[in-house]
């Protein structure tokens, strides 16, 4: 798989803090307001595309300038509006700039990045993240099939925990704009030994 990075792209974007997507992983999603039920009914319409992207501060107003494009994979048109959509992930993007639109939601001007072939970790950076991953599972209480854990490949074991993990925004996004898979891995065990304890939040499932 691989992206055009030639030109620029109008992408309709999906601001949505801690929520992450990567190229070939999933992120299924619950689309109830007005102004993403449009962009869905759009992205349906036309290439099947969502940008997402987090939004910048409490506020919103600005974006991130790194995100990821889905195409929408599944989708369940509810009766009274919404939609239950799976995306999968197609490729990295950088905003160039917003565009004004008359749209109810937000669109950019983006550079697609290209996707990287499937990246192997070193021995004990795998192994490094795996205890770390346990001992950050035990801490928060979660559920985590370790068997299925063990028969990931790197690439999607690295980029599924940076998706799932349950850190704040600017760790999350630290993750996405990683250069490779190797410092994408050393982060999360960075963050993992500094947001390890348990804070009472609902249990996960990784798997």
């Amino acid at each position: 798989m691989s992206a055009d990075t030639t030109s620029a792209t109008r992408l309709s974007v999906f601001p949505l803090p801690g929520a992450l997507l990567f190229p070939g992983l999933h992120l299924p999603l619950h689309i109830f307001e007005p102004r993403y039920r449009a962009m869905v009914s759009d992205a349906l319409a036309r290439d099947r595309r969502i940008a997402m992207i987090q939004p910048r501060g409490d506020a919103g107003d600005t974006l991130f300038d790194m995100g990821c494009v889905g195409r929408i994979a599944e989708v369940e048109a509810l009766d009274d509006g919404r939609y239950n959509i799976i995306l999968e992930g197609v490729s990295l993007f950088r905003v160039l700039r917003e565009l004004e639109v008359t749209t109810p939601f937000r669109q950019v001007e983006a550079t697609l990045l290209p996707v990287a072939a499937d990246e192997t970790l070193a021995l004990g950076a795998r192994a490094s993240l795996e205890m770390e991953s346990r001992r950050f599972a035990e801490a928060q209480g979660y559920a985590v099939d370790w068997d299925a854990v063990g028969r990931l490949d790197d690439t999607s074991l690295v980029n599924g925990i940076a998706q799932i993990a349950p850190f704040d925004v600017a760790a999350k996004q630290a993750l996405l704009e990683a250069p490779d898979i190797a410092a994408r891995a050393d982060l999360i065990v960075q963050l993992m030994q500094f947001f390890g304890r348990h804070d009472g939040e609902e249990r996960v499932t990784l798997q």
